[in-house]
């Protein structure tokens, strides 16, 4: 059987740092949306699956792997996207609970799950500085939600959530590093993407929210999440996760909160605090000195033909 390594085509590195910032526009038009936040979350993914699939006319070799695919990535990718909306619906009820700043912050401790996710699956281990860096980008975290969080009562409950919410992206992202390796990122996401979708339309259908009668606006900010945050964001994460792993994905998501709000004092007009500047500092440093001291991006090593990965997961 031949063996060749792959290359990526785009520096992974720079895809992760606009992958973040396309990501940090998210709480921006959550925030503008005026939705129930499971139809926010809902439309999100529909519209996302809708941009995707005029896509398959270009890539018409996606239509054959999709076909093509063994029960078991099928199921892997169910089980992503049953992660994925959780992740969302975890997070948005934990608003209803907890404050923004509590919530945000907790929900993005995702590397404190892949360490150990990235440990026990995959057998990584991350150099002593790299770590060091993580642990410095997390206790910026802290510091930007500091004086924020509450302790006790229903805000407590809410930031369980935010931090459940935290560990089921980081399972997505687990599989994503594990799947990615015999199924195309295209092929990935659109699957995925459509399990999300249908996961989220039951939930709303049984807990009875309406999915019509919103606000052209509000149609328009669905539009943008989908554009931007999922398919501009998530979307090339899932590329690059080819080559970079989920420790160091969730560890590029931390500075999600710097660049929202960066976009919030432009967009929005919300004034950056002293807390919010200094912990930014903090979480920049911290994911420099973990890129720094991390694992090099890694090529892959592929089969051909393509059949025998099929096979392999079969």
């Amino acid at each position: 059987m031949n063996k060749q390594i792959e290359k990526p085509f785009f520096p992974p590195y720079l895809a992760l740092f606009l992958g973040v910032v396309a990501i940090s526009t998210s709480a921006i038009f959550v925030k503008l949306s005026d939705a129930p936040s499971p139809i926010i979350a809902t439309y999100r993914l529909i519209f996302s699956v809708v941009l995707t699939l005029p896509l398959l006319f270009w890539n018409r070799g996606a239509i054959g792997e999709i076909l093509r695919m063994p029960r078991k990535q099928w199921l892997l990718c169910a089980l992503s996207g049953a992660f994925l909306a959780s992740h969302f619906l975890l997070w948005f009820e934990s608003l209803n609970y907890t404050s923004v700043a509590s919530s945000t912050v907790l929900v993005t401790l995702q590397p404190l799950f892949a360490f150990v996710g990235g440990y026990f699956f995959f057998g990584e281990k991350v150099r002593p500085l790299a770590l060091a860096g993580g642990l410095l980008a997390i206790v910026g975290s802290f510091v930007i939600g500091w004086g924020d969080f509450q302790v006790g009562g229903m805000a407590l409950w809410g930031d369980i959530l935010a931090l459940s919410g935290a560990a089921t992206v980081t399972g997505y992202w687990l599989i994503a590093q594990y799947i990615r390796q015999y199924l195309s990122s295209f092929s990935y996401t659109l699957v995925v993407y459509s399990f999300t979708s249908i996961i989220l339309v039951a939930y709303d259908l049984a807990l009875g929210y309406s999915l019509t009668g919103y606000s052209a606006e509000n149609w328009g900010w669905f539009f943008c999440l989908a554009l931007f945050p999922t398919l501009l964001g998530h979307s090339i994460l899932n590329w690059i996760i080819k080559w970079l792993n989920t420790t160091t994905i969730s560890m590029g998501i931390l500075g999600e909160p710097v660049g929202t709000a960066i976009l919030a004092y432009f967009i929005l007009g919300e004034v950056v605090t002293l807390p919010q500047y200094v912990g930014g500092l903090i979480i920049l440093a911290g994911i420099y000195l973990f890129i720094r001291y991390n694992q090099p991006v890694k090529g892959v090593e592929t089969s051909e033909p393509t059949a025998a990965s099929q096979k392999k997961l079969a």
